[in-house]
């Protein structure tokens, strides 16, 4: 298993291990060079031949086996520390920052003051960086040993060496934190673009059901509702609307199977592939259609170059025309439909679907009253507009749809 497969708990464990075990090795070969140099096995890291009454009171209560071995145990203690130092980064900083005055734990500290600055806020950063750098000015300014020139250039030296590698540890850690923020909210975008995608889909899939199923259906309902008005028509004509409900009702399950076919078809670099489309040139085949159903319907369709229209506004045609003639099954069956469409490239293409509705119209199909708005939606989506309302008894849907030069 690689690096970046592993799980993100066990690599966290990983880390936090090596840097306790890398904080240890560091803080004890410290401590020994500290010694070795000074020759005082309590001298404060950083500034040789010092001592500190801190080690000295900590060598005085460790029980007799371990008295003199302050230097190390405290070490290893503090850097044992760093384990918990994503559960209580803050406290962890400032506690080994105090020990680093008095024994070799810097670094566990910038270890530690790292950790708080890649996952507290940069307030908690600045102050936790300051609060734990005090002691160290303090220390500084009024200790009297300052006064001997030898010792005040390493304890100068001591304390920009110190300064550098804290402010290393805090820059390398807001880095970090920057970099974690970014790709956490490029990841909740894309995750919101990838919702929006699925939307947009679903209302696609959604229009394309409504349209289909509801001319389907509305045509097998006025068949059906014939035979139900005359029941006694004769044996050809019962025999042909039959044939006619029967093969209405075969071509909306094939329609409703084409699209719950691409409902359940995976995603495909985030695309989905969609059912047939219609174009313009189908235009003729839905008129004559409903013409079969007992519609009467003028279609007056002046467009020189049908193949050249195109497919968005083809599509968008076809659906206009085929949600009117549904409607106007539902609400004025009987009446007569004129249908117009004029266009050139360049000019666009211009629709309108007219039909009387009498004032005692019922729609003998109940309908969800939402397809002329989707409609709407329709024809803005394509850079188009579309009206309908009633005019003096009559109902017009007038629609504009691009059609480039």
């Amino acid at each position: 298993m690689s690096w970046k497969e592993m799980d993100p708990a066990r690599r966290a464990r990983i880390i936090d291990a090596l840097a306790v075990i890398g904080a240890a090795a560091l803080s004890v070969a410290a401590g020994y060079a500290n010694s070795a140099v000074a020759g005082d096995p309590k001298g404060v890291w950083l500034h040789p031949g010092l001592t500190s009454f801190v080690p000295l009171s900590v060598d005085h209560v460790l029980p007799p086996p371990l008295k003199g071995h302050a230097d190390l145990l405290v070490p290893l203690v503090g850097s044992v520390l760093l384990w918990w130092r994503r559960r209580w980064p803050v406290p962890i900083a400032v506690v080994l920052m105090f020990l680093s005055i008095s024994w070799p734990l810097l670094p566990a500290a910038l270890v530690a003051l790292f950790t708080v600055a890649a996952t507290r806020s940069s307030r908690t950063t600045i102050g936790v960086t300051a609060f734990s750098l005090l002691p160290f000015a303090l220390y500084f300014a009024l200790h009297p040993y300052l006064t001997d020139v030898k010792l005040s250039i390493t304890a100068r030296t001591g304390g920009a060496l110190v300064a550098v590698l804290v402010g290393a540890a805090v820059g390398w850690g807001l880095f970090l934190r920057v970099l974690h923020e970014s790709t956490e909210h490029a990841r909740t975008e894309a995750v919101l673009r990838a919702d929006q995608v699925r939307q947009r889909e679903r209302e696609s899939l959604a229009r394309e059901m409504h349209d289909v199923l509801a001319h389907r259906l509305s045509l097998l309902s006025v068949h059906a509702g014939a035979l139900e008005v005359n029941p006694g028509a004769p044996a050809e004509q019962v025999e042909q609307a039959a044939a006619v409900i029967r093969s209405s009702a075969h071509q909306a399950l094939d329609d409703l199977q084409e699209v719950l076919g691409v409902l359940r078809a995976p995603l495909t670099d985030g695309t989905r592939s969609e059912p047939p489309q219609p174009v313009l040139a189908d235009l003729a085949h839905l008129v004559q259609e409903s013409r079969t159903a007992g519609m009467r319907i003028d279609l007056d369709e002046s467009v020189p170059d049908k193949e050249a229209v195109p497919e968005a506004t083809g599509r968008t045609a076809y659906r206009i025309v085929q949600e009117a003639l549904t409607n106007a099954r539902k609400h004025a069956p009987g009446q007569p439909v004129t249908i117009t469409v004029h266009g050139t490239a360049g000019r666009g293409l211009d629709l309108e679907v007219s039909n009387p509705v009498p004032e005692d119209a019922r729609p003998r199909v109940p309908g969800s009253e939402l397809g002329l708005i989707g409609l709407q939606e329709r024809a803005a989506l394509v850079g188009g507009a579309l009206t309908y309302g009633l005019h003096d008894s009559t109902h017009r849907i007038q629609a504009r749809l691009p059609w480039p030069a």
